[in-house]
């Protein structure tokens, strides 16, 4: 395996795994509601600018999953997706850019 593609699965991971420590942190701290926590998101303007951003970027990051899944038929790629979703942009991204540069076969 490439350094390169290591290092997309070490960021995929890291990325997966960080935020979850603040996610579960405070769903410690709150109450395990996840309403709560999407409220949190949008406690002011600035969280609200960074919610935005992150789902317009999870949401360009799928288009760009798709239509690259439907010429490459690539479909263990679309993982990405709901890794995207259920986890951040910050696992979603890496792990794409980690199954795309698998060797050709």
């Amino acid at each position: 395996m490439s350094v390169l593609r290591m290092t997309f699965l070490g960021l995929a991971v890291w990325g997966a795994v960080h935020p979850m420590y603040y996610f579960v942190t405070w769903f410690q701290a709150n109450g395990w509601d996840l309403m709560a926590m999407v409220e949190a998101w949008h406690a002011n303007a600035a969280a609200s600018g960074l919610v935005w951003d992150l789902t317009i970027a999870a949401l360009t990051l799928s288009l760009w999953i798709v239509a690259e899944v439907a010429v490459r038929r690539n479909w263990l790629a679309l993982i990405a997706i709901p890794a995207t979703f259920c986890i951040g942009v910050s696992c979603g991204l890496p792990l794409y850019l980690f199954l795309r540069t698998a060797p050709v076969r």
